[in-house]
């Protein structure tokens, strides 16, 4: 039996999570340094974070009751 999640469900997850991991670093930035974050440095930010949560949702997967 497959236990792992579909491919859709680590998609929207990882894309949550690049969002909010870029969202959450642009506020940062902005209180530190009282401008806007460059783009491509919060795609970076985003891009390391999905990386670990991709491979944490390919390990893991529903609840099989």
């Amino acid at each position: 039996m497959d236990t792992h999640l579909p491919l859709w469900q680590r998609l929207i997850i990882t894309v949550i999570t690049m969002l909010a991991a870029s969202y959450v670093i642009g506020l940062i930035w902005q209180a530190v340094f009282a401008g806007s974050i460059p783009s491509y440095v919060a795609g970076v930010i985003g891009g390391l974070a999905a990386l670990p949560i991709w491979d944490l949702l390919k390990r893991i997967g529903p609840s099989s009751k």
